[in-house]
């Protein structure tokens, strides 16, 4: 089951952490989540999964940035989630989906108990224009049925910026 919004409100500061929470930006059954100003993209035309790949910073500035195709970009949500007792998923607004803009390539599907901020992987159809601090995504809640181990991986919990991927950390 999708948790509503009244009871994504009524389990604030129980089981589920948004900061900060702005009540304008709970829909019926998701909360929106706004785009920080810091970007990062990959140096190497070729990623290897088996090492850290190198990347450079890039901020949008207010007058937003554009953009291009077939680049990736890692942005992070301004909001720092935590999740107890439900499985916290990430999809993008319609909105932002019918500008041909993408905010998870694959990694939309969260764990219970993760804690930090999110990283976007960005990626855009056509050369868009972004802005900090638009509700670019969403995050809904499910039940979780049956036994389960709380999230403990030290690659992505209680991370403070946008996360490149860790990948190559599997392999050691």
């Amino acid at each position: 089951m999708i948790l509503s919004g009244k009871e994504i409100e009524k389990q604030l500061n129980r089981k589920i952490f948004i900061d900060p929470f702005r009540p304008e930006q709970l829909n019926p059954n998701s909360y929106n989540l706004r785009l920080h100003n810091q970007l990062l993209v990959y140096d190497e035309d070729v990623l290897d999964m088996k090492s850290p790949n190198k990347v450079s910073e890039m901020e949008i500035p207010p007058e937003g940035l554009t953009l291009q195709p077939n680049k990736l970009y890692l942005g992070r949500t301004l909001e720092y989630t935590r999740t107890e007792d439900y499985v916290p998923m990430l999809e993008g607004r319609s909105s932002v989906g019918r500008l041909g803009l993408f905010i998870h390539v694959t990694a939309g599907f969260g764990d219970v108990g993760f804690s930090g901020y999110w990283t976007l992987e960005i990626f855009c159809v056509q050369p868009v224009r972004i802005y900090a601090g638009v509700e670019i995504c969403q995050i809904y809640y499910h039940t979780i049925d049956g036994e389960y181990e709380r999230y403990k991986s030290g690659k992505y919990q209680l991370n403070q910026g946008i996360q490149p991927s860790l990948l190559y950390r599997d392999f050691e």
